[in-house]
C-alpha cells in the first residue's frame, strides 16, 4: 500500500483522465459547460481515488475507494454513451473510450478482491 503511482490500473485510469480532458477541449464541448465539467470530473475521479485509497491505512478504507473510482467508471462511461448519442463523438472514439473504461474496471474488480482476501 501507498505506491499507487505503480499500480497499473491508477496508470491506466490516469492516461484516461488525461485523454479525456482532451477530448474535451474539442469545438463539440466548447459550449456545453454541464458535460463537459462533468465527464472531467468523473474521469479525473478514478485514479484521484485509487490513489487516495491505496495511501490509507486499512485495506476496508482502501476498498471504500476503489468502489467509487470503479463507480466514477460507470458514470464516465454513460457520459460516453451520451456524448456519443448527441454527436460529440464517433462510435470509433467510443469504442476506444469504453473499452479502456472496461478494462479498468475488471481491474478494479481484481484489486477489490485482492485487498479484501
Amino acid at each position: 500500500m501507498g505506491n499507487f503511482k505503480e499500480l497499473h490500473v491508477w496508470q491506466l485510469a490516469k492516461d484516461l483522465a488525461v485523454r479525456i480532458y482532451k477530448l474535451t477541449q474539442t469545438s463539440s464541448f466548447s459550449k456545453d459547460f454541464g458535460l463537459r465539467d462533468q465527464i472531467q470530473r468523473s474521469a479525473v475521479s478514478i485514479p484521484s481515488n485509487i490513489a487516495e485509497g491505496d495511501n490509507l491505512d486499512t485495506d476496508k478504507q482502501s476498498v471504500r475507494h476503489f468502489f467509487i473510482a470503479r463507480g466514477s467508471t460507470a458514470e464516465l462511461r454513460t457520459q460516453l454513451i451520451i456524448s456519443l448519442e448527441i454527436g460529440y463523438i464517433s462510435t470509433q472514439e467510443f469504442e476506444i473510450f469504453d473499452e479502456e473504461c472496461d478494462k479498468i474496471s475488471a481491474m478494479l474488480t481484481t484489486l477489490i478482491r485482492h485487498r479484501l482476501k
